[in-house]
């Protein structure tokens, strides 16, 4: 249950929503993001009728998108490097088939390859995450429900940590 205390309202951040003359538990799903932030703009208000994927409330994500550009340069700045390691490859191929180079140049040049096409998956990996976690920065309906608590307001932050708190509580629409 979600009790009036100060310091609740502070380490939480909770819009409930709940059907008319239904119970507690079988029609309240508790809804959080993942990420960390401030609260930016709450979209509703006590009463208020929502359909699946209306927007809930936002989190600032000035740091969210700032964390998306710098992936997008990282990845940009391993790419350059995994097309000059494929070039030295092709370049090292061509001459250890002719016989002018080593095993060892061969060798290296191949390494050199390898890491940098790792280096580029790592740093589209890094993208698909800060992309996600920009997109977390909204929090929508997963489905039609109606605002029955509102506690979400701008400014307050919100932890995600192992045991984040409920941003929402999302009653079914029948």
């Amino acid at each position: 249950m979600i009790k009036d205390s100060k310091v609740l309202k502070a380490a939480m951040l909770v819009t409930a929503f709940s059907l008319a003359g239904t119970g507690w538990a079988a029609d309240r799903v508790r809804l959080t993001t993942p990420v960390s932030g401030v609260v930016k703009e709450v979209y509703v208000q006590v009463g208020q009728r929502v359909k699946k994927g209306d927007k809930l409330l936002a989190l600032d994500d000035t740091i969210l998108k700032a964390r998306v550009m710098e992936a997008e340069a990282g990845l940009a700045k391993v790419q350059q490097e995994a097309d000059d390691a494929n070039r030295e490859f092709n370049r090292a191929q061509e001459l250890y088939d002719r016989g002018v180079s080593s095993t060892t140049e061969f060798d290296a040049a191949k390494l050199k390859h390898a890491r940098a096409t790792a280096s580029a998956k790592e740093a589209e990996a890094r993208l698909i995450i800060a992309q996600k976690n920009l997109e977390y920065a909204v929090l929508k309906a997963p489905f039609d429900g109606v605002v029955k608590v509102r506690e979400a307001e701008p400014g307050l932050y919100v932890p995600a940590n192992l045991s984040p708190p409920t941003l929402i509580v999302l009653g079914k629409d029948r």
